[in-house]
């Protein structure tokens, strides 16, 4: 599905490119070429970055903690006494 261009798109595409840059079209593609060449540089080296960060935490996490401590809920204790109303509405509602 992707695009690519068939043999006279790119005899139009090069026409194109003549007219405007003229004598300066190998200097334009230099330097076109360098910056493709600087992006996948850069695209890579972020790729390496990735990588070794995954390499690192994925060997953080195979190793086992030896001081953790078991980690548990608190324990409420159940209510002694009957629920005291906050509020005269509150007392009026029970008496209805």
């Amino acid at each position: 599905m992707g695009f690519s261009p068939g043999p006279m798109e790119l005899i139009i595409i090069g026409m194109i490119a003549l007219l405007l840059f003229g004598k300066r079209l190998p200097e334009v593609a230099r330097s076109l070429g360098k910056g493709i060449v600087e992006f996948k540089k850069g695209v890579s080296g972020i790729e390496d970055e990735v990588r070794s960060a995954a390499n690192t935490s994925s060997s953080y996490r195979s190793q086992p903690a030896s001081d953790t401590q078991k980690v548990t809920a608190p324990k409420f204790e159940p209510p002694t006494s009957e629920p005291v109303a906050a509020s005269g509405a509150a007392q009026s509602e029970k008496s209805e």
